[in-house]
């Protein structure tokens, strides 16, 4: 075993580490942690499928683990637990060799826990490479009480998530998908881009993604390899929300002299694209956040549109009042509990629980009401968000005709504009699917100010 690929386990540790004891983000911390151990190429690849992997399938390992030890998971030291999430993926989800792995996994438990634990976390998974992957699945699932626990457990989702995304699929009519659903959630997504209108094209890029008529799927390595990207002329993006910040763009034709406004901007990546679509058209953008740090963000996502969007900090729940009637079209990407982006924040389906919805739809509500106070008569709003969850999707815009919003053919719209038919028979908004779309989970509806 090289010295680079133990250096990429002690990185997968560390961010699982972070994760868990600091609410670090992987996303964020794990480039970084790479690129301090100096990884490359394979290796960086071996870390980043160690790390995502361990975290996506946390909820099992921890099942496997509780099956064959002999202490309950609380009596478990907390970076033990890490260092057999990481050995119990390289066993039974990355195909490392089984001897690589047990051996590999027991250094990194003595390095980072203590010669003491090295026999337990040795015992643990020389068990589960003798059980084998199939036997184990079938343990593991024999323990559930009913089809959402087995679901959880197979698909290593939270229980009471499993029942609110089946929940979300009846409410489109794919209550059977439940399980296609959660198995796209564990697979590593397709890394996409955005080609910035009037900046880049998407020759610059690489292959065009099915949907969205700016974006591009990225070649593997490392995006800021790619000219146009390390430009800021174009900018990694999920395709769902390339057609969320389009659905508001090319709703209509741009008339010069529109102001439009990004309620919620950060860390701005719809900003980026909504500035360089309104430049294009003679319009301008007004980007609002309501943390200093993510409005920073937002500069950088929008430094090369020219004329530049104008970035501030604010609440998005006081613009209405403060500047009623103000703007041509509003952007509500409204904070939510992102369960439509699990593929790619793996750690999130763990930090979310089913208390925290009701704060989260009650600030939607509130920058909903702001937004349509913002919008001048015959403008346009679109409500979106990275969850498929009614109560923060149509649950909210179902507030709209109190608001003096009328709901738009969104489906219609975008089916145009992407040739595809991505809406609900008789509903006017469009709910991605990572299953069925290849996209986040993303929720956008067009309202008009009557």
């Amino acid at each position: 075993m090289t010295g680079a690929e133990r250096s990429a386990r002690r990185v997968a540790f560390d961010v699982l580490e972070a994760v868990r004891a600091s609410d670090a983000y992987a996303n964020l911390l794990l480039p970084q942690r790479i690129a301090r151990a100096g990884l490359n190429g394979q290796d960086a690849a071996f870390a980043t499928e160690l790390c995502y992997g361990a975290l996506r399938g946390l909820g099992y390992y921890d099942a496997v683990v509780a099956l064959l030890s002999s202490r309950p998971l609380e009596r478990i030291d907390p970076a033990v637990l890490d260092v057999l999430r990481l050995g119990l993926h390289q066993l039974l989800g990355a195909r490392v060799p089984p001897h690589a792995a047990v051996d590999e996994t027991v250094s990194l438990a003595r390095a980072v826990a203590g010669r003491s634990t090295t026999g337990f976390v040795n015992g643990i998974l020389r068990t589960a490479a003798r059980e084998g992957r199939e036997r184990l699945r079938e343990r593991v699932l024999a323990s559930a009480r009913d089809e959402d626990e087995r679901l959880a457990l197979e698909h290593s989702h939270p229980r009471w998530i499993v029942a609110a995304l089946r929940g979300a699929l009846a409410r489109h009519g794919r209550a059977d998908e439940i399980a296609d659903l959660l198995a796209a959630d564990n697979l590593p997504p397709r890394v996409t881009a955005v080609a910035l209108p009037g900046l880049a094209e998407r020759a610059d890029l690489c292959e065009p993604t099915a949907l969205s008529p700016l974006g591009a799927v990225l070649a593997a390595g490392r995006p800021d390899a790619v000219p146009a990207i390390a430009a800021g002329r174009a900018r990694v993006q999920d395709e769902g929300s390339q057609l969320a910040a389009l659905a508001l763009s090319r709703a209509r034709p741009v008339v010069a002299g529109e102001r439009w406004l990004d309620l919620c901007a950060g860390p701005g990546g719809k900003a980026a694209l909504l500035g360089a679509e309104a430049a294009r058209g003679g319009a301008s953008l007004v980007a609002n956040e309501l943390v200093p740090a993510r409005a920073g963000l937002v500069e950088r996502a929008v430094a090369t549109i020219e004329p530049r969007p104008v970035v501030r900090t604010g609440d998005g729940r006081d613009v209405g009042a403060r500047e009623p009637a103000a703007y041509d079209r509003v952007l509500l990407d409204a904070p939510c509990t992102g369960l439509g982006a699990l593929r790619r924040r793996p750690e999130s389906r763990w930090r979310r629980t089913p208390e925290d919805v009701p704060a989260l739809v009650a600030l939607q509500r509130e920058l909903l009401a702001s937004a349509a106070a913002a919008v001048r008569p015959g403008g346009l709003v679109a409500y979106i968000t990275c969850s498929p969850l009614p109560e923060e999707t149509l649950g909210v815009v179902a507030d709209a005709p109190a608001l003096g919003l009328a709901p738009v053919d969104t489906a219609a719209m975008l089916d145009a504009l992407t040739g595809a038919a991505l809406g609900t028979p008789g509903e006017h908004c469009v709910q991605l699917w990572p299953h069925a779309h290849g996209t986040d989970a993303m929720f956008v509806q067009l309202l008009e100010r009557a």
